[in-house]
């Protein structure tokens, strides 16, 4: 069935303006954004095929471009919207996060974090720098390396946090493997780089490693 094939008040958008972004189903939230389907395929298959193929919302919020393209029936147009999608999102949380101290809501920082770094095919080892109230100055990459691996050099880390006039930072690192438990290399690089970057009075606040579809903070397991 087709949009236009509904009765007025079950279609997405009048749903929607009538009763508030809450009272629509994840597919129907999907399918207003699709607009349209394929030959044979009306718009809600398609939103529901795209759910199953990316484990719902959250995996097909951290997609990579190409996971977008390779899927039948996300075109140039429509994988454009889903990206500006995820980049709307992105770049709300880091608003949210400029205004208020990051420990205020740490699902925000997983979530920020996941939609930086969740979807990257390589290891990406980046810093959240923040002010002294813990508010978010930036986030950068800082290091890039292969599937499996990343060198990270404490002294770049120290020096990015000097020219910011950073007074903490929050680590995170993806693991492409999408396995995200920490591993000793991670624990032992990050009393490295608490102990470089309190020669400087930097705090190390965290260190989050994100994986498919998991995010987990060595701060709450004890490890920073």
């Amino acid at each position: 069935m087709t949009i236009k094939q509904l009765p007025a008040e079950l279609r997405p958008r009048e749903k929607l303006l009538a009763r508030g972004s809450g009272a629509l189903a994840d597919t129907e939230l999907l399918a207003l954004l699709l607009r349209t389907g394929l030959p044979g395929e009306g718009v809600f298959a398609l939103a529901e095929r795209l759910l199953g193929h990316f484990g719902g919302l959250a995996g097909l919020l951290h997609a990579a471009p190409a996971d977008l393209g390779a899927v039948k029936g996300l075109g140039p147009a429509k994988r454009a919207e889903l990206l500006a999608v995820i980049e709307l999102a992105r770049r709300a949380l880091a608003e949210q996060m400029r205004e208020q101290p990051v420990f205020d809501a740490p699902q925000k920082v997983k979530d920020y974090l996941a939609l930086h770094l969740a979807a990257r095919p390589q290891e990406v080892f980046a810093a959240m720098f923040l002010d002294a109230q813990h508010r978010l100055l930036t986030m950068e990459d800082l290091f890039h390396g292969t599937l499996t691996q990343t060198s990270v050099y404490p002294r770049e880390v120290v020096r990015r946090a000097l020219l910011l006039n950073a007074a903490a930072v929050v680590l995170a690192h993806n693991h492409p493997s999408g396995l995200a438990e920490p591993s000793r290399a991670d624990e032992l690089l990050t009393a490295t780089l608490k102990h470089a970057l309190a020669l400087v009075d930097v705090r190390v606040l965290d260190h989050v490693v994100v994986g498919r579809g998991q995010v987990v903070s060595m701060a709450e397991r004890g490890l920073v």
